[in-house]
């Protein structure tokens, strides 16, 4: 079958051709839930350029994630036109051909696409559903290629920046790494192995160990390490989670405020855990004190150990990240099961809030505040219209096209989490306000929630 879209985008065919060839392009190309590149840190568009990937969410184990080879066969440039192809090598179809067409016009760059595939026989009778899911996939291409780019014009006059960036292999790392790149920057994964690649840094912050020598030339650390709290919460996991944290933020506070010339700004994460699971009622901003609980306590010292390098006059960013949504991982990817079985529902309590943010946004409030010299102290990662556990169930039914009239009992998330996780992350309700993001200049691509599900999950 023969599957071709085209679009316009609003950016000159140079920005739209650079953007392509650099590293990232294919991470920022490729929905997480879809398939993750086995790479992320090559680029190209030369010819006899290997891609491969893992297909399916990276939450499952690689020997049940197939994996999918393509090699870059064709690759022209001309004055007003550009164009490359790439074929599977090795893969779940028995052909893919997918020529990619670029063409100045007046308003912009036209982008054309040419998928030739051609199915496994045992797969032909559902051709009808894997050509919508292709045509899905490139809409999706689509809009990502033009909010990076718009999200890049903002920063056209600002250097081009080397960022260090630790958990650069989780969810949100993984998507951060991506888009700087595309952006130009340079960007340096910090890594827990003993031998690097020249464009890697070796750290072991249980250990503490982190050379100094290795970030010199860095102009900004990304700090995104630390254990995932979606888990059953045993009195091992609660040690690691918080020794991941705390620890590692700690070390590099302490190796930042020892440089008389390193990275001059440290963007930590955090998350609005630091509220409090319930607040009802409240309008919660940066001002408030923080409220009481696991997590809430957690978090407080979080953003405490990276005191040293405040301290020590190094502009230091906590962002207090909410809900990040993605069909690859994070709260929403557990629901998707339920709900394309018609038994989704709301999480809790229906007038709850719940304050969310997309992973796309997420990872430019990041960017964002590695790049904005202005952007200092804690900052509410959270998307500008939070909703109700009754209005979210409501959307995600709506979006996917299935009931959201049952409301999952209780006990389903205290079997999965164990009572006192359940009860911090999904009994939840904070209203968290993202002015002084806005205020920082930072412009949200996804307000409202149904736009955000319908990027998130191709629809």
């Amino acid at each position: 079958m023969r599957i071709e879209t085209t679009h316009r985008v609003p950016f000159p065919l140079a920005d739209v051709l650079a953007w392509h060839d650099r590293p990232g392009a294919v991470v920022r190309l490729t929905p997480p839930g879809l398939g993750g590149v086995e790479d992320p840190a090559a680029g190209g568009l030369r010819v006899g350029r290997v891609v491969s990937a893992r297909l399916g969410p990276s939450i499952l184990p690689n020997p049940v994630r197939p994996r999918w080879v393509l090699r870059h066969r064709e690759h022209e440039v001309e004055a007003d036109a550009g164009r490359f192809v790439d074929q599977q090598i090795h893969g779940p179809w028995r052909d893919w051909r997918h020529e990619h067409h670029f063409a100045a016009d007046d308003h912009g760059t036209l982008v054309r696409d040419a998928v030739d595939l051609e199915l496994p026989r045992r797969l032909e009778s559902i051709a009808g559903p894997v050509r919508s899911q292709v045509r899905r996939l490139l809409a999706f291409r689509d809009r990502q290629l033009r909010e990076d780019l718009h999200f890049h014009v903002r920063y056209a006059d600002t250097p081009r920046r080397t960022i260090a960036i630790t958990g650069s292999s989780g969810l949100i790392g993984t998507q951060l790494a991506a888009l700087l790149e595309t952006g130009g920057h340079t960007v340096r994964r910090v890594v827990r192995e003993a031998s690097v690649r020249p464009d890697e840094i070796a750290w072991d912050p249980q250990a503490g160990a982190l050379d100094p020598a290795d970030l010199e030339g860095v102009d900004v650390v990304v700090n995104l390490a630390g254990r995932s709290i979606a888990t059953r919460w045993t009195d091992g996991v609660r040690h690691e989670i918080r020794s991941s944290r705390i620890h590692g933020t700690a070390l590099i506070a302490r190796t930042l405020a020892g440089m008389s010339d390193g990275p001059t700004a440290l963007v930590q994460a955090s998350a609005i855990g630091f509220y409090g699971p319930r607040r009802p009622g409240e309008l919660l901003t940066e001002a408030d004190p923080g409220g009481e609980g696991v997590l809430a306590d957690l978090v407080r010292d979080w953003e405490r150990a990276a005191h040293a390098a405040r301290e020590a006059g190094i502009r230091t960013v906590s962002l207090r990240t909410g809900l990040a949504l993605s069909d690859g991982g994070g709260p929403l990817q557990p629901q998707l099961p339920l709900f394309l079985a018609g038994l989704g529902g709301r999480l809790t309590d229906p007038e709850a809030m719940t304050s969310w943010i997309t992973l796309d946004d997420v990872v430019r409030a990041f960017a964002h505040a590695a790049l904005n010299a202005d952007v200092d102290g804690p900052i509410n990662a959270v998307g500008p219209q939070p909703v109700s556990a009754r209005e979210f169930a409501r959307t995600l039914g709506a979006v996917l096209h299935r009931p959201a009239l049952v409301p999952v009992p209780g006990f389903g998330p205290r079997l999965l989490l164990g009572s006192d996780a359940a009860d911090e992350l999904v009994r939840t309700d904070q209203n968290v306000s993202d002015a002084r993001l806005e205020a920082s200049g930072y412009e949200a691509t996804h307000r409202t929630l149904e736009t955000a599900l319908r990027h998130v999950l191709r629809r």
